[in-house]
């Protein structure tokens, strides 16, 4: 990447509103996507598309960080696509126009912004995406240069005000069982380190092969070319130094030197862990099964909370960290791009229905005998009456005209000859 970056934001408000708020309980918090960008760069324009009628409450907090607000009027016809267009028209534009931009943010989980992601990085352009782990596609994420996941932003926890009902609630009581596994007051769970270890391995070797001395932030960005989803904060670290002080103590790598100069380098090839990180497409097999079971219950679809109760039931052993997931939620949205389940925001809580794999296109039914055994008009044979033509039969040619009987013969015209007559002499 480049050491300088011009970097414009592009906000598809409505989609990251909806998708932080039924999957973390939050609102969206623009200063904080904002902050994170500023790390990485300077940015030189912000725009926000959505239908601000219905978002009056974030106009101010959007207005006081000099975002642009673009009004997104919705189609007769609902068109939900109407922002997606606008966004990707205004982006390439900008490319066109803007050369100094060298580095675009994308702030939404849509899948269908992968065009737009693909053409900017044909034109030399540098691309974040902006979302949560929970609802932004994982093609998206993969297709960027750098995914900044939302949770990863949430350095503090947000406490919502006590109503009435709390107040009385016993001190005793623990959260709701549709926030036990979600955690909306608190960031999730930090995943084990060996997760991260075959990036960190792949990304050595490729430094190894390059005959480059792996420094800390040459490691950073070749793990970044690798898997542009790593995070180091999804593994409780608050930099990618301490993320390395972390494995060095873990005795998972070799790192020498120190104070921003680490030199770090892979452990003998005897050292190998205990047992290989678990890839994250071994448990769709498993919630395949359960899905299965429930299939009758599934017509309806159900909640992300009544689906976590199916699956501890039916597999006490499983456990989605292993796989890479930090929340449920994030193992609801992997299987969604794999075609297992369909997941929809619903009064702030995920409802989950089967996916295209458990209703595959039907097979086109055969045509009707009578549709085959009709045949075009041409192909049938047409009687044929003495002295009046078919619809389909050539026109007759025309016989010469018979003599009658005692007729004269016609006669065949000549030029006319003119003559002069002389006159008789006087």
């Amino acid at each position: 990447m480049e050491d300088k970056l011009k970097i414009a934001v592009f906000i598809d408000f409505d989609n990251i509103e909806i998708g932080v708020k039924s999957t973390l309980q939050r609102e969206f918090d623009v200063a904080a996507v904002l902050d994170a960008l500023k790390e990485r760069g300077e940015i030189v324009t912000k725009i926000a598309y959505a239908n601000w009628g219905r978002q009056e409450s974030s106009t101010r907090q959007l207005a006081e960080h000099a975002v642009q607000m673009v009004q997104r009027d919705p189609s007769p016809r609902g068109d939900k696509n109407g922002a997606d267009i606008n966004l990707a028209l205004d982006a390439l534009e900008m490319a066109f126009t803007h050369d100094h931009i060298n580095a675009f943010a994308i702030v939404s989980g849509d899948s269908d912004f992968i065009a737009l992601v693909n053409k900017l990085k044909q034109y030399n352009k540098i691309i974040f995406v902006v979302g949560g782990r929970a609802f932004t596609s994982t093609i998206l994420q993969k297709n960027c240069h750098e995914f900044v996941s939302y949770e990863s932003l949430l350095d503090e926890p947000q406490r919502p005000p006590r109503t009435q009902r709390e107040q009385h609630q016993p001190a005793h009581s623990g959260p709701p069982p549709s926030q036990a596994h979600r955690g909306p007051n608190r960031r999730p769970a930090p995943l084990d380190l060996a997760l991260a270890m075959p990036l960190v391995e792949r990304a050595l070797q490729v430094l190894e092969r390059r005959e480059v001395r792996p420094q800390l932030g040459l490691l950073k960005s070749t793990m970044l070319q690798l898997d542009s989803t790593f995070n180091e904060k999804a593994y409780g670290s608050g930099s990618f130094s301490d993320f390395v002080e972390k494995l060095k103590r873990n005795n998972m790598v070799n790192v020498t030197g120190g104070e921003g100069r680490y030199m770090i380098s892979r452990k003998d090839s005897d050292a190998q862990p205990e047992k290989a990180a678990a890839k994250p497409e071994e448990a769709i097999p498993i919630l395949r099964d359960v899905l299965e079971s429930h299939r009758l219950e599934m017509d309806e679809g159900c909640t992300d909370d009544t689906l976590v109760e199916w699956v501890k039931a039916e597999q006490p052993n499983f456990d989605w960290k292993r796989y890479g997931f930090q929340e449920f939620s994030e193992f609801l949205n992997f299987a969604q791009d794999k075609a297992l389940v369909r997941v929809e925001p619903h009064e702030e809580k995920l409802l989950v229905r089967l996916g295209p794999e458990f209703h595959p296109p039907a097979v086109p039914e055969p045509e009707p005998m009578a549709a085959l055994e009709e045949q075009p008009e041409e192909d049938e044979p047409q009687p044929v009456v003495a002295g009046q033509p078919t619809a389909r039969s050539p026109k007759p040619k025309k016989s010469p005209r018979k003599k009658a009987e005692g007729e004269a013969p016609a006669r065949t015209s000549r030029p006319r000859r003119t003559t002069t007559r002389k006159k008789p002499a006087e």
